[in-house]
């Protein structure tokens, strides 16, 4: 089970966020990236963090600890901005956060070596939890103390807003032609290799259970949050087995744009040996 903490101070919005998550304090003394219950995108979004960043953690991946956050609504009285003033009225109890890195970079590909272990960890991660949203354009990805660090997976599973059609969608090819990553020779089946014996039911029951009760109940079609738990661990569970198969790498070519710059403009680097058995990144 997620750790549970309450907020105590709300700093200031991160507007880069679709959804506009705010750095609050805690009365853990923690800082933590928050996650609205109220916002646009509404709880699955959280769902989504929780599963897939709890999933990449226990197989290894570089994710910041998640907890949930009780938020009183009456931290957002003295909010002058509107828009947050109303996303935290709207957001009053249980949400979602994330430890806040302080002094962490957003991951550039032209800046960042990543070797070829890890970036086949990383994209076989994604194709697994079928992430549309870690491309060149927008990387969501940190490097802190020189490591590159996962975040934001909201946008995973896009099975589980289509429940009847879930098996079918999580039987779907998964294209990493504009993963960040892609650029690094990622070395997926070594990944798959390593990584898929690892997803068992066990795991992926223990990783669903963290999500809380409130944001499964009264979802149209189950009975019970335990009937929802058993569908998130069903497509995950059978994608492990062979997504790997499944996943593309195909170079841009003269007649379609740069899916990644590094093939295009030539500046990636081959990693050093060194680095790519540690699979650290850093500063070119």
């Amino acid at each position: 089970m997620l750790k549970e903490v309450v907020a105590t101070r709300y700093v200031t919005p991160l507007r880069e966020g679709g959804s506009l998550p705010g750095i609050v304090e805690a009365d853990d003394l923690g800082t933590y990236v928050m996650k609205f219950t109220g916002a646009g995108q509404g709880r699955k979004t959280l769902v989504a963090e929780v599963v897939c960043g709890e999933l990449g953690r226990r197989l290894g991946l570089r994710v910041p600890e998640l907890v949930t956050i009780q938020l009183d609504p009456v931290i957002g009285l003295a909010e002058p901005d509107q828009e947050v003033q109303e996303l935290l009225k709207a957001s009053g109890g249980l949400n979602l956060g994330m430890d806040y890195l302080p002094g962490s970079l957003g991951f550039d590909p032209l800046a960042y070596q990543v070797g070829p272990a890890e970036a086949g960890k990383v994209i076989w991660f994604d194709a697994l939890i079928n992430n549309v949203d870690r491309s060149w354009r927008n990387p969501n990805m940190l490097v802190w103390h020189g490591d590159p660090w996962l975040i934001d997976h909201g946008a995973t599973m896009i099975w589980h807003h289509n429940w009847p059609g879930a098996q079918t969608s999580a039987a779907k090819p998964y294209n990493a032609s504009d993963h960040v990553l892609a650029p690094f020779g990622p070395d997926i089946a070594a990944a798959a290799a390593e990584l898929g014996p690892l997803v068992t039911e066990e795991l992926l029951t223990e990783v669903v259970a963290d999500v809380p009760d409130e944001w499964l109940v009264d979802e149209p079609g189950f009975e019970s949050t335990d009937a929802l738990r058993r569908a998130y661990v069903a497509p995950l569970l059978a994608r492990a087995r062979s997504v790997h198969e499944r996943i593309s790498l195909d170079a841009p070519t003269r007649t379609r744009p740069s899916q990644a710059p590094g093939w295009l403009v030539g500046r990636l680097a081959p990693q050093p040996a060194g680095d790519e058995q540690s699979g650290k990144g850093g500063r070119r």
